[in-house]
C-alpha cells in the first residue's frame, strides 16, 4: 500500500541555531560540543568543519588538532528544544501524523491531506521554505513511498535539498543503493557482504530470499525485503516519551568496577529528578518497563545492558554495570543510566494513496 512519508533532517541543526543567532560565524569551521579539555565530543559541526574530517562523536580535542581554528560552542539543549518545537507547528499545518526522531528530524505522514491537491512533494516544498523563512535555518527532505526511502532521500540532495521516490521510481531508485545504506548495517555486517560479493541492493536481489538468509543469518531476512522496498512501518504520533536517562563523561577514566560502583548514587539520583520532571510535564502516567545503563570505555566502543523492572532500585543498576563492564574489563570514560517506558500507543492504520 502506497503511502505519501516525509522525512524532514536538519542541515547540522546546532550549528546552523548558533550561525543563524550569530552571523560572524558564518562560513567558519564551527562544531558544537563539549570543552577539549575536559574529555568533551562534538554534537555536531557545520559543513566548513566536515571538510577537515571533522564528524559528530568525535573527541573535541582530536577535532581541535584536526582543525587550529575550530570554533567549539558549548550547546544550549534547552534553546534548540525551543528552536525544535517551532520547526513542530510548521510540521502540524500539514499533518498530526508526525513522528519524530530526533530534535532536529521527524517522519511526516501526509497521505490522506488535502494541502496543495494532496501532493506530498509540493507539501514538502512548502515545508521548508516555511522553516527558511520562519526558523531561519535550512533543512533537507526526502517524500517517498515508506520510511526507509524517505530517510534515504532526505540524505541525498543534502544540505538544503529535496529529493522525491515516486511509487514508479522506487524499484530503480533502490537496485542502485549501496548495502551501507540498509538501516541496521553497519562496517561489520558490510564487510561481510562484501566478502560475498554483494554490494548493492541489485546484489541482494540476485538471491532469493531463503538462500540469501542462509548465507548471512537471521538478519538477511530483514535487509531482503529492504533490498526490495519493503518497509511497512507506519509513522507513528508520539505525546509521550520513550525512554529517560542521564549520562556523564569523566574527565579522568574510572579504572575498575569498584569505581563505576562509586558513580551510581549520583546518577541514580539524577535520574531521579529527571523523572519526577517528566511526570510532571506529562499529562498521563507512564509506567516503567525496562531498566538500563550505558557504559563508554577508553577505546570510545560502548555497551548498553537492560534488564524488565518496573521500579529499579540501586542493586539493580549495580547488577547492570556488572555485567556490561564484563564485556570489556577496561577503562570507562563515560556512565549512563535510565529507563524505558512501555509503549501505550496504538499505530495508525495504513492508507492507501492514488497519487503521489
Amino acid at each position: 500500500m502506497n503511502r505519501k512519508i516525509i522525512h524532514i533532517d536538519c542541515d547540522c541543526f546546532y550549528a546552523a541555531v548558533e550561525m543563524r543567532d550569530d552571523p560572524t560565524l558564518r562560513q567558519r569551521p564551527l562544531a558544537v560540543g563539549g570543552d577539549p579539555g575536559r574529555r568533551g565530543v562534538i554534537s555536531t559541526c557545520n559543513y566548513e568543519a566536515r571538510e577537515y574530517g571533522i564528524h559528530s562523536a568525535m573527541p573535541s580535542a582530536h577535532a581541535r588538532r584536526l582543525c587550529p581554528d575550530l570554533i567549539i560552542l558549548p550547546p544550549r539543549i534547552s534553546y534548540y528544544k525551543e528552536v525544535s518545537q517551532q520547526i513542530h507547528r510548521i510540521f502540524r499545518m500539514f499533518t498530526d501524523i508526525i513522528e519524530p526522531l530526533s530534535l532536529d528530524e521527524a517522519y511526516l505522514d501526509v497521505t490522506d491531506q488535502p494541502h496543495y491537491q494532496g501532493s506530498a512533494t509540493r507539501m514538502a516544498e512548502a515545508i521548508r521554505k516555511q522553516i527558511r523563512s520562519q526558523v531561519g535555518i535550512t533543512v533537507s527532505a526526502g517524500v517517498a513511498p515508506n520510511k526507509f526511502l524517505a530517510k534515504i532521500a532526505s540524505d541525498w540532495n543534502k544540505p538544503d535539498g529535496l529529493c522525491v521516490i515516486p511509487p514508479g521510481k522506487t524499484d530503480d531508485f533502490i537496485r542502485q543503493l549501496p548495502v551501507e545504506k540498509l538501516h541496521g548495517v553497519g562496517k561489520v555486517t558490510a564487510q561481510k557482504l562484501h566478502n560475498l560479493g554483494i554490494r548493492t541492493c541489485a546484489d541482494i536481489r540476485s538471491f532469493d530470499r531463503f538462500s540469501f538468509i542462509d548465507k548471512v543469518g537471521s538478519f538477511g531476512e530483514h535487509l531482503h525485503r529492504l533490498a526490495h522496498g519493503i518497509d511497512e512501518r507506519p509513522v507513528q504520533a508520539r505525546s509521550t516519551r520513550k525512554s529517560v536517562s542521564v549520562e556523564h563523561t569523566y574527565p579522568d577514566d574510572l579504572p575498575n568496577i569498584e569505581s563505576c560502583q562509586a558513580k551510581l548514587p549520583e546518577l541514580k539520583q539524577q535520574l531521579e529528578r529527571r523523572l519526577q520532571q517528566q511526570k510532571q510535564r506529562s499529562s498521563q502516567h507512564q509506567p516503567i518497563k525496562k531498566a538500563f545503563v550505558k557504559l563508554k570505555f577508553s577505546d570510545f566502543t560502548s555497551t548498553t545492558m537492560e534488564c524488565c523492572d518496573g521500579n529499579p532500585s540501586l542493586d539493580t543498576y549495580r547488577g547492570l554495570f556488572d555485567q556490561a563492564f564484563k564485556r570489556k574489563a577496561m577503562a570507562v570514560r563515560l556512565l549512563g543510566v535510565g529507563v524505558r517506558f512501555q509503549d501505550q500507543e496504538a499505530a495508525p492504520q495504513n492508507q492507501i494513496a492514488f497519487e503521489f
